[in-house]
């Protein structure tokens, strides 16, 4: 069986609103914004730091948070949240959101034993995809449950300073 390597020439990226941007690899210094095409640097330096130069105007830019395909970033003073997607990983997210439409809850449990440190939602509160919903204390460290989906915060049965199993109900949230 010949070894062949998985060739992707496009990914997309994902704004917290579920717009999509497409952007071709490998990555060129330019932009398509219509149909005109413009010149983009990014640039480092001790005095600006990192910065985007686009029609000679500096934007400074900084990764705020990054987490697997997941990133937060400052832009211009603007923070901006987004994932980036192969095609593959983007049909599959479609396939499982038509599919997670049907379901009106999503029961958020604990992945393994551990004691609630923290609990960083309140029924009745909005909650946003990658957000955290509680800390929990498993083998001295500290793990962060996050939010898989957006949604209204239901139910909260996580308590701090409990212990709770896995699989326990930690979180139910309407989406």
């Amino acid at each position: 069986m010949a070894n062949r390597k998985l060739q992707i020439t496009k990914l997309f990226a994902l704004s917290s609103e579920n717009r999509k941007f497409s952007f071709s690899l490998p990555l060129k210094q330019t932009i398509r914004i219509g149909k005109r095409d413009y010149e983009v640097k990014l640039k480092n330096d001790e005095k600006f730091g990192t910065y985007i130069l686009w029609k000679n105007r500096k934007y400074p830019v900084e990764i705020i948070r990054s987490r697997q395909n997941k990133f937060e970033i400052l832009f211009n003073d603007i923070s901006y949240t987004f994932t980036v997607e192969t095609p593959f990983s983007l049909q599959r997210m479609k396939v499982l959101n038509s599919k997670r439409d049907k379901v009106v809850s999503e029961f958020i449990r604990s992945p393994m034993p551990g004691k609630i440190l923290d609990v960083l939602v309140r029924e009745g509160s909005g909650v946003l995809r990658g957000e955290p919903l509680v800390i929990l204390e498993a083998m001295k460290m500290q793990n962060e449950i996050i939010s898989p989906v957006n949604g209204t915060i239901v139910k909260v049965t996580a308590k701090p300073n409990t212990n709770v199993m896995k699989d326990d109900l930690l979180v139910e949230i309407k989406l």
